[in-house]
Parts: C-alpha cells; structure tokens; sequence
C-alpha cells in the first residue's frame, strides 16, 4: 500500500490544490478508501477466492453470460493496469536513486507515440532493473516471500514514522496553515484541484485491498481480510496526514509549488537535509527507494493471480493458469505481467499515474460498487461473510467519489477514448476465445489442463 506515491505526490496535491487546503485532498481520499475498503471487505469474505475482483464481478453479475464477460474483460484490462501501478513504483524507485546519480535522469532518447512521451534514460533502465528484481525475489514460494515482505513493511513504516518526527519536531503552524485567501472559494477551479487532488491522493492509498487477490491463500478470510483492509486503510491514512502536515510545517508550500519538477521528487530529502543536513538526506532516500521497492513486490504478487484465477475457470487463456513445479505459484501469470511491467517503465510517471486510476475506476471499481446493490448480493449479503455497516451508504459514496474524480479530469474523453480502446480490444479477444472454447474438442483439453490437482 506504501510506495514511492506519498512521499513525492505531496507537492502535486499542494499546486492542484493551490495551497495547504490540499489536506482536504488527503482526508477525502482517506474517507473514500474507506467506503470503497467497506466493499472490498464484504465481497471479499463472501468469495475468498484467487483473484479478488475477477471472482466478484464473475459471481454477481452471472458466471454464465454478462458476469463471465466482465469477468473477463477485467482479467484483461489487468494485462495493462497492473503492469501500470507496478511500473509507477519501478519508476519512483529509480527517481529516487538519481539522488545519488543526478546524470542518470537526462534522457538520451525520447518521442511521442500517439500522443503519449516515452522517455529513455539511465533511470529507465533503474526502474527496468527493479521489476526484473521483483520478479526474480518473487520466484519462490509464498512463505518465502511473506518473510521478505515483511521486513521491507517494517523499512517503510520507519520511513513514515522518521519523516513525521522530522517533521513536529521543528513544526512552525504558521507554515502549516498559511492558507490563500480564496482557499475554499467553491469555484470551477477549486472542484478541477479537488479532483486532482484526490485522484492523487487516491492512487497513493491504493493497495488496501490486495489481499482479496490472495483471498484462496489467506487463512481464515472471514476475519483476516476485513482486518487487513480496514486496518490498513485507517494505519496509513493516519501515517499520510501526519506525514504532509509535519512536512508542510517546515517548507513553506509556497517554495514547494516554485520547485521544478525533478526537485519536487525529493521534497522529502530536501526535508531532511534542511533539519539534519546531507547524511540525513541521503539515508531517507534509501529509505523511501526500499519502500518502492516493497510495493512493486506486494503488487507484482497479488496481480499476479487475476489472469491465473481466470485461466483455472477457464475464461482466459489456459496458458496463465500453469503453476510453477516447485513453488506453486502462477509462474506464466507472474512473467507475463513483469514483462509488461518492464515496457510500461518508458513512460513518465504522471502519465502513468492518471491513465492507472481512470482504466481502474472504470474496469473496476465502479462495476464492484454497482454489483453490490444488485439483488443477488442484497440477499447473499445476509447469509454469509462480513457485513458492511450503514449498507448501502458506504457504497453510494465511494461510486459518487469514484465517478466526480473522472468527470473533473480536465482530459476526461482523452482518457475514456483509451479506456475505450483497451475495451474493444478485449471484446473481440473474448468473442474469439468463447468460439474456441465452443468447440468439444477444446473443452475437453481447457479442461485437462485446468484439473483442480494443481491449484495453488
């Protein structure tokens, strides 16, 4: 869930916004992912199955007809989206190290293909050499890398935590709350910077429901997803908001807004290295790199399993559904999506960013939210798994915020003609692979290569 997003989105949020107003930005990302968190949890103690969202949309939506072509049409807008959110960490995580290599961030090679600027660097080819590492650390079996998550969890909770204590220790409120006269004026332009604002802020609390991915590997899911979704939606939200007002108190937002767009990145370090100078700086650069580290793992890993549930029910290519011999894992999902991963590291990191969350909320999160008020669930929803409270409240909320952070894009039918595109795209591969799988002869071999022997 923490990734390289909060520590260098913060001066974003801040010029969208137009001043330390932009902590609205942050409280109303917080109180979203909560509505949205409360869904997660409900479906996923009612389907604790591989592949989180994929199980969902299959089961609510009908497993024979619309449902499984959803279904699908998720699995496949994964092959671009995940590979998206990883790459943003790759790439943060290379932006990171040029602290130490500032010649590594001149690019020498770029274009514009389709009106998208690809960009080829000596961080380029960092943030190349970070999805192969995680790729090559998550070849091993899920208890391996659960000790290997776990010590890099605790590298960037102390991050956090140093970052905050840097902070108050040296806090000046008049810096923190300097706000414009006309913060709050409720204009045009104050709504366009709130929904930037919180589609940034957004992305930066993705990752809470990662563990419905893994929902077939999680032991007693009835109690442990709700506690890993909501707990760790209410931990980081704390974690953020401290963290960007201790950091407003010491740099005036005003300074923050004039910085260019290389410095922006190491707000953070600037932090430091103003309260307890270079040494300081430098390590919390380390510090921040592992945290993207760890979230390119953790995403790597939970994605990983949505083109493989789909293969195993055999609405996807059964050549994602194969599991490695030794470790069981879903070794041809995992390549697959970290060789994506490697050619989405060419792109710069806004543009990664925003076409990330619009294909999300449109592919996902909205069709979650609008399945859960359909009847089939309004009857399951008494029957079995966690039960969100105040229902259906929180879920009218988080499609509200949902559906005003892509109507306030300035570039909304941009965006939605990509969303479009990926779309078709996957119309016609799934009206292809329902007519191959019409046939006797491929049934019967989808289905030997799927026998339930092999799951993970």
């Amino acid at each position: 869930m923490v990734g390289v997003g909060p520590f260098v989105t913060l001066p974003l949020i801040v010029s969208a916004m137009g001043g330390p107003q932009a902590i609205l930005g942050w409280l109303l990302g917080a109180f979203l992912s909560l509505c949205d968190g409360l869904i997660w949890s409900e479906l996923g103690t009612a389907y604790p199955e591989a592949g989180g969202s994929y199980a969902y949309l299959k089961h609510l939506y009908g497993e024979k007809k619309l449902g499984r072509a959803l279904a699908f049409l998720y699995a496949w807008q994964i092959l671009f989206s995940a590979p998206l959110s990883i790459a943003s960490g790759c790439i943060g995580f290379s932006q990171y190290l040029t602290f130490f290599a500032p010649s590594a961030a001149h690019p020498f090679a770029s274009a514009t293909i389709l009106g998208v600027p690809i960009v080829l660097s000596g961080q380029t080819l960092i943030a190349m050499s970070a999805a192969a590492l995680a790729l090559l650390v998550l070849h091993r079996s899920i208890f391996a890398i659960d000790r290997i998550v776990r010590r890099l969890s605790l590298a960037v909770i102390l991050t956090l935590i140093a970052v905050i204590v840097a902070g108050f220790t040296h806090f000046n409120p008049r810096l923190a709350f300097d706000l414009p006269s006309a913060a709050f004026h409720l204009d045009h332009a104050f709504f366009l910077g709130l929904g930037a604002g919180m589609l940034i802020s957004s992305y930066d609390y993705w990752g809470y429901y990662n563990v419905c991915f893994l929902g077939a590997e999680v032991r007693n899911p009835q109690r442990t997803i709700p506690f890993a979704v909501l707990g760790s939606i209410g931990i980081v939200a704390t974690l953020y908001l401290l963290m960007n007002i201790s950091v407003l108190g010491v740099l005036p937002w005003r300074e923050m807004t004039q910085l260019t767009d290389h410095a922006r990145i190491f707000t953070m370090a600037i932090l430091m290295q103003r309260i307890y100078g270079h040494a300081a700086a430098a390590l919390i650069v380390v510090l921040i790199a592992l945290a993207a580290l760890a979230s390119v793992f953790a995403l790597l890993l939970g994605y990983s399993r949505i083109p493989y549930a789909a293969a195993r029910d055999g609405n996807f290519p059964a050549w994602f559904g194969k599991l490695h011999p030794t470790h069981r894992i879903p070794r041809n999902s995992l390549l697959t999506l970290g060789a994506v991963t490697l050619l989405c590291c060419i792109f710069r990191l806004q543009e990664v960013i925003t076409t990330l969350v619009v294909i999300r909320i449109l592919f996902q999160f909205l069709l979650q939210g609008i399945a859960t008020l359909l009847p089939k669930h309004r009857r399951q929803r008494r029957q079995r798994g966690f039960r969100m409270p105040l229902y259906p409240l929180p879920v009218l909320l988080a499609l509200a915020g949902f559906t005003f952070i892509l109507f306030s894009r300035p570039h909304f039918l941009t965006e939605m003609r990509t969303a479009a595109l990926i779309l078709a795209a996957g119309a016609i591969v799934y009206a292809l692979h329902s007519t191959r799988s019409s046939h006797p002869q491929d049934r019967i071999s989808e289905a030997a290569s799927n026998t339930p022997s092999n799951g993970i």
